[in-house]
């Protein structure tokens, strides 16, 4: 049964504050990873490779409006307010040669629907929303369908 990234994120999210409640009731000190590995802030972290090989097929969407799946890891991507790393394959000059999806135009237009020439700062942190895909196993049986229209 597959299970939506959605709900997947929901149910890691309760696991790990249960787990730090635990920790803290216990007295044990609490160590949380970062999505920068550590790498501080003021240090580039972003891989060197040029093109991103896929480590799973892009994935069906399971709901209308789901922003698509990352099909490829995304871990010590740099994304700052001054470097985005998903643009250096994502841009539509880079695209194409990169072998990657062009960015939606709709990820050009601000709130009012204004065009702009750059990705709008509201859609410029790409992992507000598009997160990486996995293979990961429901951490609670659920009921969960694919939105019929997309079955």
């Amino acid at each position: 049964m597959k299970v939506p990234v959605s709900l997947k994120l929901v149910l890691a999210l309760v696991a790990l504050v249960t787990g730090v409640q635990l920790a803290h009731a216990t007295g044990e000190p609490v160590k949380l990873q970062g999505l920068r590995g550590g790498t501080p802030i003021t240090q580039d972290n972003a891989p060197t490779a040029s093109h991103q090989e896929r480590d799973h097929a892009v994935g069906d969407r399971d709901f209308v409006q789901q922003p698509p799946l990352i099909p490829h890891t995304t871990s010590g991507y740099q994304i700052t307010k001054n470097f985005n790393k998903c643009m250096d394959c994502h841009a539509f000059q880079k695209a194409k040669a990169a072998g990657a999806t062009k960015v939606s135009v709709t990820h050009f237009r601000t709130r009012e629907g204004q065009e702009l020439d750059n990705i709008s700062p509201r859609r410029y942190f790409c992992t507000q929303c598009h997160v990486a895909q996995t293979d990961a196993k429901p951490l609670v049986e659920n009921s969960f369908r694919r939105a019929r229209g997309l079955q």
